[in-house]
């Protein structure tokens, strides 16, 4: 399993539709993604989820993923939550 610490920047400005962006992301992977904060673990290609989890800017959120392609999917998600 691969965990990453990242700072959730302004996502809401730079994404017309961040949580749904998330998802599709995050299922472009065959790992398992989570995401982790506080004692919350959502399943990143869960809608439902991601939603209720709402992650916005400040945030430190851990990407883990687990699986064959979890650096890949790691990255993409990173990638998208620092907002490059």
């Amino acid at each position: 399993m691969l965990k990453k610490q990242v700072m959730v920047k302004e996502i809401e400005k730079k994404y017309d539709h961040p949580l749904a962006e998330i998802v599709q992301i995050a299922s472009q992977y065959k790992s398992e993604v989570l995401l982790e904060y506080d004692k919350y673990k959502i399943n990143a290609k869960s809608i439902m989820g991601i939603i209720a989890f709402n992650p916005s800017e400040g945030m430190n959120v851990t990407i883990a993923a687990n699986g064959n392609d979890e650096g890949d999917a790691v990255d993409a998600l990173e990638r998208f939550f620092i907002c490059q």
